[in-house]
This record gives structure tokens, C-alpha cells and sequence, in this order.
């Protein structure tokens, strides 16, 4: 049985060979990071040096499984993955589900690092104490499916979990994705290409061991309690029925549906998107959930007939519908299913594929290319087979693939004429597929984002204040439930620093956001409890959230260390300069004069300088991290 402390962090150097076991049986350590994003933030601000290129051989990648992961608790299966983005050249966290991380917590690790660079390719093996660095040349070049299939027959073992790439991380496509056993991604950022640029091909884990919690009794009573709350949550079954894309229809509805790389915002036909539609047209075969989830929002789709017959893939979700279809300006359900394969398989970002495709849609409709620069494919809105053929492309570097490989920041700058202006991107990350000229807390959630302009760092869904949950979670944080409302600047702040501190806490624990901050049936409190029940280690609902905020300060350090301050704390172009044609609301606009008020009494909250965007000396202090000042010093010099 293994306790939740001491925790185990594995370190692997794929350059010298080393292989590394350490213990830390620090009790206050996990008090103030909660394990897993915490944990692995702090020591990578404490063990590496900031202003290593991404690419360079000694930057690590971190796997970091919650600190609840791999026991019992509801939607508790998440790991995050941590590095240095080669795309937006900074700190970059990402998570996935599926079982990866609790068969790592069973194998008797808190947190696996790899560092260096293979001569060969190579994978990892870990089964329970037994870790090794083994060939993989007989992998390469396989897509992520037949990698699992290949390595799972190797070891006789089915239940054999994998954190691989495909050829597009081989091929270092930018936006590559880390897929843990073939649908579930660490998709954003481009951790896939740091793992071919390692020569690393996958990691694979199985583990025989169990968690054992320092107060049993305790431990199953809190988990009744929040199993009972999970019941009782009308969003559970509406998200397990339909999905992700259960949404589609009524954003649709409200002008809140990015469309043709965000010129419009709502598109014909919008209901063969949908996960209702999924289930009605008997495309979804069956419902999937991550490690000791019974919710399963994930999807399996499978077509049975058309002009892409036998296509299957995870999946589709929200972003991935938008991306590759609405965005593109096609409801073709079949293609998009189609292109999300390749994703899967190949192993890439969904938001970003559709991101550079329709850039360069719009580069077509704008008279800066013509359809020569993708060997004669239709790049007119809405060509559906175009979508699929790029993905592919894009995944091999082939043609014009090529140039979209590295993102459409990059492709915006060696292309010119104009085209930045709708290269949907800040930080040199593709947003995602959010209509944040609708909703403001959103708008400066997007803005201040460590990641980029993404959902996946705070969720603020409750500021559209959708039912009593919501608005009552809105009246705690602001003290007035008038501000369940998404079209103000009012209180935004306030509501998006609290939604950063739970997502933090919860991605640290290894708690799926979406019970935390879409469907509110798990709080601080909750988490609180749980946590002190499993660990021994007394931690209450004020220092879970205090040590989600040193999360976010750790993150912010981290940025700043490598130059960047206020001033990229911005959102989209199109976004900031061109208002939301469909608009509910008369200031459907992401511009400075909306968006700067709201920064500044985001970083007077944190207690970062205001002119900067930079964290003061004391309030790294404050937040425990004094030791950390004089190597912050010698990057930044800090108010």
C-alpha cells in the first residue's frame, strides 16, 4: 500500500542514462502546492534554469498526476503536464485524462521528469519499481493507435498506459500533442514536438500497487458526501448523455459560436455539430470516462457509411466541432470526424489545426493566396475535404503544411500582407474556440492566461450566471448576485481570480475542473476535506486557495523570468479591434478600453505591480516563496 506522502518523484535522463528515485517527505511542501501542478511548478521554478530554450536537451518535461489520483474519489483520474512551450516560449502547463496517471501513482510515483536527449529513439518503461530506457525504433513513425496496439502486445498487457506521440511530435509540428493511450491529449502548447525533439517516443506505465489514506473512515465520508452532490447535479447528466458539445445549439443560438476564424458568430445547420445529433444519428457508439469517473463525458464516434466509412476516433468534443468545422464554415459532421482522427492518431491540437486552416481560409478569401499554395485544394469556407486533407498535410510537414507545422503566429509573420490581423493569436497560441467579445471575466481570463488565450486555466462559465449554482457562486465571490452576468466589466476580476485559485487547486489534486467550475457541485471545501483525509496533512478551504494563488504566482514568475511583463497580457488582434458582428450586447468588443481597467485591478488583487505586470518582493514573500528571490533577481528585478 502507498501513502500519499512520502511522495515519489522519478527523474529520467534520456542523454546520460541516469535514472533517479526521490523521496520528498515534506509535509509542508504538499500543504503549499497540493502535489501534482503545484508540486511540479515549484520544482521546475526551483530546479531549472528559466531561460533554457525549449528545444534545448536540458529542458525537462514534467508528467505530474494529482495528488488524489489513483483513489476512489469522482473524476479524480488527471495528470498535468509541464514544460517550456516551443511555441509560445514559456511556461506551459497542460492536463489529461484518462488512466495515466493513476497507474503512475500505482507503479509508486508522484511525478515522473525527463530531461536530455536520446541518440536513438527511445521510450520509457515503468512497471512498478522496474524502470527502463528501451529502444523504439521500431515505433517511429507510427501513429499513436498503432503504438498502443504495438507496445500493449509487446507486454501482454491491455491495461498497459501509454503517454505517446504520433509523427506530427516526430516531425516537431509545433502544436503537437502528448496522448495518453490514443484519446485523451496533453494537447496544447506543443509538448509533443519537445518529446520528439527528445527522440522520445512514448512513455509507457503499469502499476500493481494501491493508495493506501491516512484516515479511512474519514476519507469515505467525504467522498460519500460529494458522490451524493454529484447525483443530485442536474448538469452531470446532461454532460454525460451529450458531451461537451451538448452547448453548441444554444451558443449557436445567442451569436456566441465562432465562425470563419471569428468574423461571424453563429452558422446555418448548426445542429448536425451537436452531441444530440451524435446520439440520434447512432454516430456515438459509446460514452468513455477517465480513471474513477462514472460521469464520461468523453465520446467514441464511429461512421458507419459515407465517404468515410470506418473512421472512428475519440471524441467529437466542443472545440473540436468548432475548430474543424464551424470555424471553417461547415457543419460536415462526417469530415470532421475525419480530421479529429488524424488529430487523434497523428497527435495534434485540434484548436490549433483549426486554428492555421482557418487563417489560411481566410488568406484565400482575402486575395493574399490562391489555392496553388495547397497543390490545387479547395480553400474556400466550407470545404470540408480540404479540412481533412490539411490535417494531414500539416501532420507531415507536407506543402503548405509545412508552413501551418509552426503555427499560425509563425505563418502569419513569413506570410505578411497583412495577414497577423487574422492570425487569431496571443502569446503565439491559437485561441480556443470561446466568443470572448461576449463575455468579459472570459475576456480577461484569455488575457492574463499564463497558457495563452485558452479555457483551460480558469473557466468562468459562472459568470453567465445559468442557474442557481452559478449565481449563487458569483454572489459568494462579489457579494451581489447581480453580477451573474456576463456582459459588465464589474467584479471580473474578482471572479476570475477566484476561478484561477479552484482550477489550480483542483488540476494540483488531480480533480477534474469541470465538477470545480462548470458544474459546481465540488468546492474548496470539498476538496479541502478530501484532501486532508487521504494525506493526514490538516489543510483547510483558505489554504487550498492560498496555495492554488501560489500556483498562479509560480506560473507568473516563471513568464516574467523570461521577459515578459503587462504588456503581453493582451488577446487577439481581430479580437480586440474588431467588434462581434451578432453581438447581444452594444460593447462586444475586446479593446483597451474595456480590457485594461479590468488588468489593473486583476494585478492590484494579486498583489503584482500594476504598471509591470510583475509580482512584487513582497508578495513572493508572502506567499512563502522568499527562497526563490534571489534566483528570480538575477532574471527580473522584481517592485
Amino acid at each position: 500500500m502507498l501513502p500519499l506522502l512520502p511522495c515519489c518523484i522519478l527523474t529520467v535522463n534520456l542523454t546520460t542514462g541516469e535514472i533517479k528515485k526521490e523521496d520528498l517527505n515534506d509535509a509542508e511542501l504538499l500543504k503549499n502546492t497540493l502535489g501534482g501542478r503545484g508540486l511540479g511548478t515549484y520544482l521546475y521554478l526551483e530546479r531549472y534554469d528559466q531561460a533554457l530554450d525549449p528545444m534545448d536537451e536540458r529542458s525537462p518535461i514534467f508528467f505530474a498526476p494529482g495528488s488524489l489520483t489513483g483513489t476512489h474519489i469522482p473524476c479524480s483520474g488527471r495528470t498535468s503536464v509541464i514544460f517550456k512551450s516551443p511555441v509560445t516560449g514559456r511556461f506551459f502547463k497542460t492536463n489529461v485524462g484518462g488512466h495515466l496517471g493513476a497507474q503512475m501513482k500505482f507503479a509508486g510515483y508522484d511525478m515522473v521528469i525527463v530531461e536530455g536527449r536520446s541518440e536513438i529513439p527511445a521510450y520509457i518503461s515503468i512497471v512498478d519499481d522496474e524502470v527502463r530506457i528501451r529502444d523504439a525504433c521500431h515505433l517511429w513513425g507510427k501513429d499513436t493507435r498503432e503504438t498502443n496496439e504495438i507496445l500493449r502486445r509487446e507486454y501482454g498487457d491491455e491495461e498497459l498506459q501509454l503517454a505517446c506521440i504520433g509523427p506530427a511530435g516526430e516531425n516537431k509540428v509545433m502544436f503537437a500533442s502528448i496522448n495518453s493511450s490514443i484519446y485523451n491529449t496533453a494537447a496544447r502548447g506543443g509538448g509533443g514536438a519537445l518529446m520528439g525533439d527528445k527522440n522520445l517516443k512514448a512513455i509507457a506505465i503499469r502499476g500493481s500497487k494501491h493508495i493506501k489514506v491516512a484516515d479511512p473512515e474519514r476519507f469515505e465520508k467525504a467522498v460519500a458526501h460529494i458522490t451524493g452532490k454529484m447525483r443530485e447535479s442536474d448538469g452531470v447528466k446532461n454532460l454525460s448523455d451529450y458531451g461537451t458539445s451538448i452547448g453548441v445549439a444554444s451558443t449557436n443560438s445567442v451569436g456566441a459560436f465562432p465562425v470563419r476564424n471569428f468574423l461571424e458568430s453563429s452558422i446555418e445547420d448548426v445542429q448536425y455539430l451537436t452531441g444530440q445529433y451524435l446520439v440520434e444519428s447512432g454516430i456515438l457508439k459509446r460514452k468513455i470516462g477517465c480513471y474513477s469517473c462514472s460521469v464520461g463525458c468523453h465520446r467514441f464516434s464511429k461512421l458507419d457509411k459515407g465517404r468515410y466509412k470506418n473512421t472512428y476516433c475519440g471524441g467529437p468534443e466542443y472545440e473540436t466541432v468548432n475548430a474543424l468545422g464551424a470555424g471553417c464554415g461547415t457543419v460536415d459532421i462526417e469530415a470532421v470526424i475525419k480530421a479529429n482522427e488524424y488529430c487523434n492518431i497523428l497527435g495534434m491540437d485540434v484548436i490549433s489545426v483549426g486554428g492555421v486552416i482557418q487563417w489560411l481560409m481566410e488568406c484565400k478569401q482575402r486575395g493574399v493566396v490562391d489555392d496553388g499554395i495547397a497543390g490545387g485544394l479547395d480553400l474556400n469556407w466550407g470545404s470540408s475535404d480540404t479540412v481533412v486533407e490539411l490535417t494531414r498535410m500539416i501532420a507531415y510537414r507536407v506543402g503548405v503544411g509545412d508552413l501551418l507545422a509552426d503555427g499560425v503566429k509563425a505563418a502569419a509573420e513569413k506570410t505578411g500582407k497583412g495577414s497577423e490581423a487574422w492570425a487569431v493569436q496571443a502569446k503565439g497560441l491559437e485561441q480556443s474556440r470561446v466568443e470572448t467579445r461576449s463575455c468579459f471575466a472570459y475576456a480577461l481570463a484569455f488575457a492574463v492566461n499564463s497558457r495563452g488565450p485558452d479555457h483551460l486555466n480558469t473557466e468562468c462559465l459562472a459568470e453567465f450566471g445559468g442557474n442557481d449554482e452559478s449565481i449563487q457562486l458569483i454572489e459568494r465571490i462579489t457579494g451581489d448576485k447581480k453580477y451573474a452576468f456576463p456582459h459588465t466589466t464589474e467584479k471580473r476580476p474578482e471572479i476570475v481570480r477566484w476561478h484561477e485559485d479552484i482550477y489550480a487547486a483542483s488540476d494540483s489534486t488531480g480533480v477534474c475542473a469541470f465538477p470545480t467550475t462548470a458544474q459546481l457541485w465540488l468546492d474548496e471545501f470539498d476538496l479541502a476535506e478530501l484532501l486532508s483525509a487521504a494525506s493526514g496533512v490538516e489543510i483547510t478551504s483558505a489554504e487550498l486557495m492560498a496555495a492554488g494563488r501560489r500556483t498562479i504566482l509560480m506560473e507568473r514568475l516563471c513568464t516574467c523570468m523570461v521577459g515578459f511583463t503587462r504588456e503581453d497580457d493582451v488577446l487577439p488582434k481581430r479580437l480586440m479591434e474588431e467588434k462581434q458582428g451578432e453581438a447581444m450586447h452594444d460593447s462586444a468588443i475586446n479593446s483597451p478600453a474595456i480590457i485594461e481597467p479590468m488588468k489593473d485591478r486583476y494585478y492590484a488583487l494579486h498583489g503584482w505591480d500594476v504598471k509591470a505586470g510583475v509580482p512584487t518582493a513582497q508578495t513572493v514573500q508572502e506567499l512563502g516563496l522568499g527562497q526563490f528571490l534571489p534566483k528570480i533577481q538575477k532574471y527580473v528585478t522584481l517592485p
